[in-house]
């Protein structure tokens, strides 16, 4: 290749990068009204703001539940482990368990989830009784506790607004 050919090519390349990089000129939107935020009483929370977060070892697991205010047969939560060294082919329904503030405690009687993986996604379903009663009633707390997920325990807290 010619001198003249390779700052020709430069040029060019150069030209088109520039041309794909452009900004384009922001266009301003006029102002609009501010929307009304509800009463936080008015809404239910987001399920961001219920999910609760452990990365103890290996494993990072994310537990939202799914059903706290309206809750049917069962209690679900939605559970998301990640990880990049563990094999995750454990079964949550054997390691779990569900317990009240007020000492009632349930264990699980479903794991949704496939089996094995580095990155797992599924639900954990609990009765939504014990003791002949719904497990929430007269419940200011609940608590989920991991057994054996890359750490000896994993608890998650939730308060319940009663």
């Amino acid at each position: 290749m010619t001198a003249r050919a390779a700052i020709s090519s430069l040029v060019l390349g150069g030209a088109l990068l520039a041309a794909c990089s452009q900004a384009t000129a922001p266009t301003e939107e006029p102002p609009s009204a501010p929307t009304p935020t509800p009463p936080p009483s008015a809404t239910a929370p987001e399920p961001e703001a219920l999910t609760r977060v452990d990365s103890q070892g290996a494993v990072t697991i994310e537990v939202t539940p799914l059903n706290l205010d309206a809750p049917g047969p069962t209690l679900d939560f939605a559970v998301v482990m990640d990880t990049h060294s563990v094999d995750l082919s454990m079964d949550l329904a054997v390691l779990a368990t569900l317990s009240t503030d007020d000492g009632r405690t349930v264990r699980p009687e479903l794991w949704d989830a496939p089996l094995g993986g580095h990155h797992v996604a599924g639900t954990l379903s609990f009765p939504a009784q014990a003791d002949g009663r719904p497990l929430l009633e007269g419940a200011r707390e609940l608590e989920l506790t991991l057994r054996d997920v890359d750490a000896a325990e994993r608890v998650f807290v939730w308060r319940l607004e009663r």
